[in-house]
C-alpha cells in the first residue's frame, strides 16, 4: 500500500491525488463524526491529516474527547501504522489578523483593528469576508510546503452544511469579480485553483431520509453547476432490517397477526401472550414499513450516480473506539473504489 492514504480517493483513482476533501451534510447527519472518521482513515499507514472545523462549535474537540482547540494546529489522534491526525478550529478574528500581515504586512494595525472592534463589524457588514478568510486558511495548509515537500498528505474539511455548502465554497470566486489585481484577486484566485481542481472532492454525508436525501440531491446539482467535484455520497447512521427479507413486505403489507407469533411465544412460556403478540405486531409492521420506506430513498440516493457508502448506525455513544470502527468502513471503501 501506499504511504500516501490520499492517494485512494474513490472517484479519481489514477489520477491526481485527492488532498482536500471536504465534508457537508444536512444538519444532524453526523458530517462531524463522518469527517473525523474519514481523517483517522486518510492518516492510517503513516499519513498526516489535518481535520478543519469552520463552524466554530467545538464538535471536533467533543469527539476526540480534548480540549476546547485553540486557533493552532494540535495533534488529537493517532492512526494505524503511527499516522496522524492534527486538528485545527478556525478563528475569523484570527484568521483575519494574519491575512492582514501575510499579503499587506499590517500585522500592528490588525491588532489595533481588534481593539477598536472593527474586525467584528467588517464581518458583520460583509458576511461573505468569513467565509473568505476559511477558505483562504483551508487552502494555505493543502497548499503549505516546508522544505519542498507538502506538510499535509490530506486536510479534512468539517464544512457548512448542504444548504450553503456551494456559496461557501464559490465565495473567493465571487470577490474575484470585485477585483481585477492584487492580493485580493491573486489570492482569490488562488483558493479556486484549489477548489475546482481534481485534488479536491466535496462528500456529501445524508441518511435515509426524505429531507436528507432531497438536499443530498439539491448540493451536488449546485455543486456540479458550480464546477465544484463532488466525491462520494455517505449514508450514515444506515440500520440492517431486524425481519427476514422474505417476512418483510408481508408484514408492512399488514398480513402478520398476533397469532402468527403466540407459538413461539407460548413455547418460550411468557405470559400474558395475547397482548404481547399484539404489541409486537404492531411495533414490526412499524419496523418494516419504515425500513422499505428507507430502502425505496436508498434506490434515490444509488441514482445520483456518485460513489456510495454506508456507515452503520452506533448503538452507544460516539467516542474514539466508535471512530475507528467507521474509519475502518471508510477505508475499505476507498480501496473497494479504487481496485473497481
Amino acid at each position: 500500500m501506499s504511504s500516501e492514504p490520499v492517494h485512494r480517493e474513490p472517484s479519481r483513482a489514477g489520477t491526481v491525488p485527492v488532498r482536500c476533501h471536504v465534508v457537508t451534510g444536512k444538519g444532524g447527519t453526523g458530517k462531524t463524526t463522518v469527517a473525523a472518521a474519514l481523517a483517522l482513515s486518510l492518516a492510517a499507514d503513516g499519513g498526516h491529516v489535518l481535520l478543519v472545523e469552520t463552524e466554530g462549535r467545538q464538535g471536533i474537540a467533543q469527539l476526540f474527547d480534548t480540549p476546547p482547540l485553540p486557533y493552532e494546529e494540535r495533534r488529537v489522534a493517532v492512526a494505524r501504522g503511527g499516522g496522524e491526525v492534527k486538528a485545527l478550529a478556525i478563528d475569523v478574528e484570527a484568521a483575519f489578523l494574519e491575512y492582514l500581515d501575510m499579503f499587506y504586512n499590517l500585522k500592528r494595525a490588525g491588532r489595533a483593528l481588534r481593539k477598536m472592534g472593527a474586525i467584528d463589524f467588517a464581518t458583520a457588514i460583509a458576511p461573505g469576508l468569513r467565509d473568505v478568510l476559511l477558505t483562504g486558511k483551508i487552502k494555505e495548509a493543502v497548499t503549505r510546503r516546508e522544505n519542498g515537500r507538502l506538510v499535509y498528505d490530506a486536510v479534512v474539511v468539517d464544512a457548512p452544511p448542504t444548504g450553503r455548502i456551494t456559496r461557501f465554497l464559490n465565495v473567493t470566486n465571487e470577490v474575484a469579480g470585485l477585483a481585477r489585481s492584487g492580493p485580493i484577486r491573486a489570492q482569490s484566485d488562488g483558493v479556486m485553483a484549489v477548489f475546482r481542481s481534481p485534488q479536491t472532492a466535496v462528500h456529501v454525508v445524508t441518511l435515509l431520509e426524505d429531507m436528507p436525501v432531497q438536499e443530498t440531491a439539491d448540493a451536488i446539482t449546485e455543486l456540479t453547476a458550480a464546477g465544484l467535484p463532488v466525491g462520494s455520497v455517505i449514508v450514515n447512521m444506515a440500520t440492517e432490517p431486524l425481519l427476514p427479507a422474505a417476512s418483510l413486505a408481508r408484514t408492512a403489507e399488514g398480513r402478520l397477526t398476533g397469532a402468527d407469533l403466540v407459538p413461539a411465544l407460548t413455547a418460550a412460556q411468557l405470559t400474558g401472550i395475547d397482548g404481547l403478540a399484539d404489541g409486537l405486531v404492531a411495533e414490526a409492521v412499524e419496523h418494516a414499513r419504515r425500513w422499505i420506506s428507507q430502502d425505496a430513498l436508498r434506490g434515490d440516493v444509488e441514482a445520483l450516480g456518485r460513489p456510495l457508502v454506508e456507515l452503520p448506525l452506533s448503538s452507544s455513544p460516539i467516542d474514539l473506539g466508535c471512530l475507528f470502527e467507521l474509519a475502518d468502513r471508510l477505508d475499505g471503501h476507498l480501496r473497494d473504489e479504487v481496485a473497481a
